[in-house]
């Protein structure tokens, strides 16, 4: 049997940095392989190399037998290579159908649109994947879980031979994660080979079939899924035991709840909905894609406001109707894509953690004294734990864990008394998760209401103290999480019925 891919020393330098080095790789027909290590560890530069995004310094890539000196991406498309990266590549003007048949057109030379057959080729697509989205929408205003899914659809449709998958369940709920894997399976039965990256340990176990996993430029193990659990996974991503403890809540008598909703709604998004959060406690906000969660967190931040029910803070009603309602009130909120929504990724680090106190910062006449940016700048970098660099180094220059501390600590510089937070930890590594875990129980225990919401399961069993499940739009459960298992709350996560 002929490999899809092989890779052997594989060396890759940036200024003289090698972030790369001796690497080997081999992939088989139908065979899925997940890559996985912390940010930083070269898996991503790998990837471009074998995409031909990159070229090698030395090593040698060979794709279904033939040898690539010089690889382009234009050879590694056609040698049936198709990437889907973590950033979706979709564009936003176009609609899901014309996002999914662009390539196949390109691939084709079909240079004039078809606008019926490109529908058919869209619906045909998603039909795959079992994942009902009308083709004729603009993608710009799908949520991030369905331009997830406008990514996946369009690379299932290519005439691949190694499909590989960066971070493909980031934004996607458990049902929809199934139903990925049903994917996948459905492309090993056809021989077509699966490069899995992901940081969520439980589904590299589940899907794949042989485990890669790289730290610090290098290779370090090579072995069959089945010799893996995730404690032994996370122990060669990072060198050392990763132990988290659960989060303990420990109630003050008499606290007035932070922020209290009663029977607030808005329509089409969610109803009735009720619950308090008390200082120090970690409300988890879960359901599936619709269910009304990531809507309802906005709603709370004033993007988008409730239009009927009651908002209290500190036992007061409260109106919350604006970005600024909301930042009055002490309420922040980290978004569920920082890419797009939550950095501002060429300007600085100071330029980011300043963003949401500018008024505070500028003098008399409205100038910021680059000696304040520069105070905040390090007082952040000390608090998240993050790597030193200048507060002039651009945010895009650091890893997803660092750049999620980035958008903690812009809205932290705002002393909110209330944070929600949207999938906190969505696309970063094993170490950065449990560092960002910690962060958030401190802010706890320094007496914040935390609302988080999130489809992990794990993450919720240890970073809250309480978990409210919701299914389409409407609250279905609401538990201490000791008083409830993950496998209870997957069950009714995934009913259709409250």
């Amino acid at each position: 049997m002929v490999p899809v891919l092989e890779v052997s020393g594989i060396n890759k330098a940036f200024s003289g940095n090698r972030v790369l080095k001796d690497v080997d790789l081999t992939v088989n027909p139908g065979e899925v392989v997940c890559l996985c290590g912390e940010n930083g560890s070269g898996k991503s530069t790998l990837i471009k190399i074998i995409s031909g995004v990159y070229s090698f310094d030395a090593g040698r890539v060979r794709i279904k037998g033939t040898d690539y000196p010089r690889l382009s991406a234009h050879q590694s498309i056609n040698a049936g290579i198709q990437v889907i990266y973590q950033d979706f590549s979709v564009f936003h003007n176009l609609t899901v159908a014309e996002n999914i048949a662009l390539s196949a057109r390109v691939q084709k030379k079909r240079w004039l649109i078809d606008y019926r057959a490109d529908r058919e080729l869209a619906r045909s697509a998603l039909d795959k994947i079992d994942a009902a989205l009308d083709v004729d929408e603009e993608v710009e205003r799908l949520s991030v879980a369905e331009k997830q899914l406008v990514a996946i659809s369009r690379a299932v449709i290519q005439d691949a031979s190694l499909i590989i998958m960066d971070e493909p369940t980031t934004a996607i709920t458990r049902k929809e994660i199934e139903k990925l894997f049903e994917v996948i399976s459905g492309l090993k039965e056809r021989g077509i080979a699966v490069i899995f990256v992901s940081h969520k340990l439980d589904e590299i176990v589940a899907i794949c079939d042989r485990i890669v996993i790289m730290r610090n430029g290098e290779k370090v193990v090579d072995e069959t899924a089945s010799e893996f659990d995730t404690a032994r996974i996370a122990y060669y991503m990072t060198g050392e035991e990763v132990q988290e403890e659960p989060f303990v809540y420990v109630p003050v008598d008499g606290a007035v709840p932070g922020i209290e909703v009663e029977n607030v709604t808005r329509a089409g998004e969610f109803e009735s909905v009720s619950f308090a959060v008390r200082p120090g406690e970690i409300l988890a906000i879960t359901g599936q894609l619709g269910s009304g969660r990531t809507e309802l967190a906005k709603a709370l931040f004033g993007l988008t406001p409730i239009q009927s029910g009651k908002i209290r803070i500190n036992g007061k009603d409260s109106i919350i109707a604006s970005r600024k309602d909301a930042l009055r009130n002490g309420i922040a909120y980290l978004p569920e894509d920082r890419l797009t929504e939550g950095l501002f990724l060429n300007r600085s680090l100071g330029d980011n953690f300043s963003s949401a106190v500018v008024d505070t910062l500028a003098g008399a006449m409205g100038i910021i004294p680059e000696r304040k940016v520069e105070t905040l700048s390090e007082h952040w970098m000390k608090e998240l734990n993050m790597s030193r660099k200048p507060y002039t180094t651009p945010a895009s220059d650091y890893s997803g864990g660092n750049q999620q501390r980035i958008v903690l600590g812009k809205w932290l510089a705002a002393d909110p008394r209330i944070f929600i937070l949207n999938c906190p930890t969505v696309g970063v590594d094993v170490k950065s998760k449990s560092e960002i875990h910690d962060i958030i129980k401190r802010l706890a225990f320094k007496g914040l209401c935390i609302i988080m919401i999130s489809d992990d399961i794990e993450e919720i069993m240890a970073a809250s103290n309480r978990v409210l499940i919701m299914n389409a739009g409407r609250v279905a459960l609401e538990s201490d999480t000791h008083k409830i298992s993950a496998e209870e709350i997957n069950d009714k996560i995934l009913s259709d019925g409250l």
